[in-house]
Parts: structure tokens; sequence; C-alpha cells
């Protein structure tokens, strides 16, 4: 039987609904910011990789306030981090599918606006659907398949004739913004699905999963940067073009990353789905003030579609936390709506 809910108050509730709507709005729109003002472009790949790097001290921390003391902390890393190449293998997965939606998402704001960004990048809630389906043995009840075709069409609307910024005068590719999309919310589905199969699988700590996720993701990370811009890295420096814009951004994207896994267990699916809503509207006000975005009647529409699609996957149904093993049902008996 999993643990009951802890209780909270209403206003530490709506503290982390609006914590969660501003780190998420604010990151969309700084990071996009970073990417077309700035006079000396700074490599994206060296910003992922220094992000993993504060999540990993951010959770050392508060695995350290976890076990009440320096010894404990000590040995906890000892066994289950330094003492488990396997586990950390394990985890080598998410950390590798991470770090690609990661460069994915400088890739995309690269291209496109910030608004049309948040937008599209619902479309991980499909991606996720279907991955928990296949990977968790889970069900989806009808209203939640209906909201997901809602989505699609939301995003479609969006795309048919996306909204402009007419302050932006940098060269931008959209197609190649939307393909970095779609590659970030495919990674996004399988890699938070993976994540949380390996979590419910063993009663591991959360921040000794995190430790172990954020070490891997620094290797993974690290191997990128030189894969990709390692000449470039090293004729100019790991830190070229760094503002204090684009430190913001690292932050926004550590302390978001970290505090996501602190407050769902004092959240529900309603509470995230008006907070991802609230981040497409501030990202889109935000886009019209500092980007000069002309919005559009299908923009609209189609942001409208998702805020309401957003809505209505994350109403309450029934109990579907646990795991069902693979044998009990079929694929189609999985598919099927209840």
């Amino acid at each position: 039987m999993s643990p009951p809910k802890e209780n909270v108050s209403l206003p530490f509730k709506l503290y982390c609904l609006t914590v969660m709507t501003l780190v998420a709005a604010t990151y969309t729109v700084a990071l996009r910011y970073t990417r077309i003002v700035e006079t000396e472009l700074y490599f994206s790949t060296t910003a992922v990789c220094i992000t993993e790097v504060i999540k990993l001290f951010l959770s050392v921390g508060i695995l350290a306030k976890e076990t009440g003391s320096l010894a404990r902390l000590i040995t906890s890393l000892k066994e289950n981090v330094f003492g488990s190449p396997t586990e950390l293998l394990k985890l080598s997965v998410p950390s590798l599918v991470y770090a690609l939606q990661n460069n994915m998402a400088f890739v995309a704001l690269s291209n496109l606006d910030a608004a049309v960004y948040q937008v599209t990048y619902q479309m991980k809630i499909l991606c996720t659907a279907l991955c928990t389906v296949l990977m968790l043995n889970r069900t989806l009840s009808r209203l939640q398949w209906f909201s997901v075709c809602m989505l699609c069409g939301g995003v479609i609307l969006v795309q048919w004739k996306p909204a402009q910024a007419t302050k932006v005068q940098v060269e931008q590719n959209p197609w190649l913004g939307f393909g970095a999309i779609a590659v970030a919310v495919l990674c996004s589905g399988f890699a938070g699905v993976y994540f949380e199969k390996v979590l419910k699988s063993s009663d591991t700590s959360l921040w000794v999963r995190n430790i172990q996720l954020y070490l891997s993701g620094i290797v993974v990370t690290l191997c990128g940067v030189y894969m990709s811009e390692g000449a470039q890295v090293l004729e100019k420096g790991f830190f070229y073009g760094y503002t204090y814009y684009v430190w913001f951004v690292i932050f926004l994207a550590s302390v978001g990353g970290i505090y996501t896994s602190v407050v769902v267990k004092y959240t529900d699916n309603i509470m995230k789905g008006f907070s991802a809503a609230a981040a497409i509207v501030l990202s889109t006000v935000a886009s019209v003030i500092l980007f000069g975005l002309q919005i559009t009647v299908t923009f609209s529409l189609g942001a409208l579609l998702v805020c309401i699609s957003i809505y209505l996957y994350g109403l309450p149904r029934q109990d579907t936390t646990k795991i069902q093993p693979s044998e009990t049902k079929s694929s189609k008996e999985r598919l099927a709506p209840v």
C-alpha cells in the first residue's frame, strides 16, 4: 500500500503552484533571450553540463538533510552510489536521454518564440501517456485519451500559422525548432517514465536516485561538449559567452528540476496542469512585451485547446500509481479505455 499523502495547508500549495509556474515560464523566456540577444553566443552544451553539476550538489545537500548526519550521508553514498556500479549504469540510460532533451531545448528556443515552444512542448503529455501504457502497464480513461487528442489538435493549430516576433532580428529556422521539440518530447516521455519505473522498483531514496542520475549525466554531458563543440571550447574556453543572464538560465534549470522533485508529493495533477497552463499564458505575455510576438487567431485557439487538454488529463481518476505485472494484461487490453 502506498503511503498516505501528507496534509499541507492551502497557502503552501499555492506557494508551490506559484513557484512552479514562474520557474517554467521564466526559464523559457530567459533562455530564448540569451539565444537571440547575446552578441557572443555561449556554448549550450556547457550550460547543460553545468546544470547537471549544480543539481548533483543540491541533491547531495538534500540527502544530507534527509540522513541527518555526515556519517550516515557517507554510508549512504558508499552503499548506494559508489558501491553500486550496476545502478549507476541503469541510470545512465535516462541520463543520456535527458541530456539530449536539454540540448534540444536550446536548439528549439534558438529558432522558435518562447510561447510557441511552451505550447508545442506540451506534446510531451502524449509521449508520456503512450510510454506509461507500454512501459508501466497502466490504462488511461476515455477522458484522458480525448484530452490527448485535443492536445494534438491544439498544437497543430499553433504550428499552422506560427506567431511571429517582430523584434527578433537573428536568422531562425522554424522547422529546425519544431524538429528539436519533437526530439525533446520523445526524450521527455521515455526518460520520465523510465526513471519512474526505476524509482518504483525499489525503496531507494529519491535523492540517492537523483545523485546516481546526475553523476551519469555529468559524464554524458561532458562527452557531449567535446563531441559537438570540443575544438571551439578548447579554443575559446568552457565559459565563453557566459553572462549574468546565462547563469540565471542555468540557475532556473537547476532549481526547477530539483524543485519539481520536492513538490511532486504535495501537489496533484490538477495543480500541475494549471501550473503548465499558467506558464503558457505568462510566456505569451512576456513574448509580446520582450520580443514583439504577434498573436494570431490560430495560435490563440490552439493555446486554449492545449490548456484545456492539460486540465482534463489531470482530473482525478482511479488509482494507477502501482506498476501492474505485464503478464496480467495483453497489449490490446492495456490500450483499451476504461
